[in-house]
Parts: C-alpha cells; structure tokens; sequence
C-alpha cells in the first residue's frame, strides 16, 4: 500500500508497530511537494501518534483480524469468550479487556481483534439493550430543559438518561459514546 492510498480504519505495519489510521489528510503546499498528515493508533499498546508521509511512500499491510466470539463469563481477572464455530473456549486477561465489557452481558457477542494470532483488544457491540437497575424517582413536567438524572444499568455501568425512565426499563446504549439512545418497548 502506498501513503497516499491511507484511508480511516486501513492497519498497516510501520517501525516495527501495527498501527491503525484514526485521522488522515493529504496535503498539497503551495511550494514544495505533497504529503500526508496521519493519526494513527498503534493497535498493540493503544498509544496514539501523529506521523507524516510522502505519498509514495510504500506501507507494509498488516491483517488484522476482527472474529464474533460470545463473551460466556469471568473468573477473577479473566474474561473467556467462545468461538461460535469450533465452540472453543479462549482466556483474555483484564489487561486487555480493560472497560470494554461495561455494557455487555453474558452471553453476548464481541468481536475479538487479533494480530499474528495475538489477542489485543476486545470490541463491544456497537448497540445494547440493557435494563436500568437504579436510579432516582423522576418528576412530572420537568421535562421541558431535556434534564437527565445518573442511572445504573443490569451490567454495573453508570449513565445519564432521561428524568422520565424508571427502574426496570430497558433502554437502548451507544457503547462508543456511553450515551442512552432510546426505551426499548
């Protein structure tokens, strides 16, 4: 691949490093040649950095690969997740995990990004449906302003939602942004 050719999302391997492109852009100086600004996040250690390129600079394809495993259960500081085809059960220790499974259940599925069949992260669904275990009593006719109160969901996680959502409702969660989306009826 060359450095012109870098999209979002494209993994590549550079100094030695796996690196995932968060944010690029190409630019073309007045004076002088062409080049391409990148932001790039280095996939194995999560750590981000901001690198520049010729746009014919030649950028060694890295395979990342992203398989559904169903997140089954966690003893102490491991999470093991099951690949649905082989039915195989596979440790991740919580370095790895980190907050990743704050929206998610047992039983649901994830996707498990490896590089050289080396475990680096684990990726949430994107949307889940989750029902609210806690929260304040809210109260009629405030709902003018778009007020939200703190809310704790079945999983443990804390979020904000509207004054009208009561406990023992499900609600629908963006798990990028940690922000309640929608009732589930």
């Amino acid at each position: 691949m060359q450095a012109g050719d870098i999209r979002n999302g494209n993994t590549f391997e550079f100094e030695g490093n796996v690196y995932q492109v968060v944010e690029f852009q190409h630019v073309k100086p007045g004076k002088g040649a062409a080049f391409v600004r990148t932001k790039l996040k280095n996939v194995i250690t999560g750590g981000v950095v901001e690198k520049t390129f010729r746009p014919t600079e030649k950028l060694e394809d890295a395979f990342v690969e992203r398989k559904d495993m169903v997140y089954s259960y966690q003893d102490g500081e491991l999470y093991y997740f099951m690949d649905s085809e082989t039915y195989e059960q596979i440790p991740i220790g919580q370095d790895i995990v980190g907050d990743a499974l704050k929206f998610v259940k047992e039983n649901e599925t994830c996707k498990v990004c490896s590089y050289k069949g080396s475990v680096f992260s684990v990726e949430p669904p994107l949307f889940v449906e989750l029902a609210i275990t806690d929260t304040e009593p809210g109260f009629k006719g405030d709902t003018a302003t778009g007020a939200v109160k703190p809310a704790i969901v079945e999983t443990g996680a804390k979020i904000m939602v509207p004054l009208f959502i009561e406990i023992g409702e499900v609600v629908k969660i963006d798990t990028r942004s940690e922000e309640y989306l929608s009732r589930v009826k």
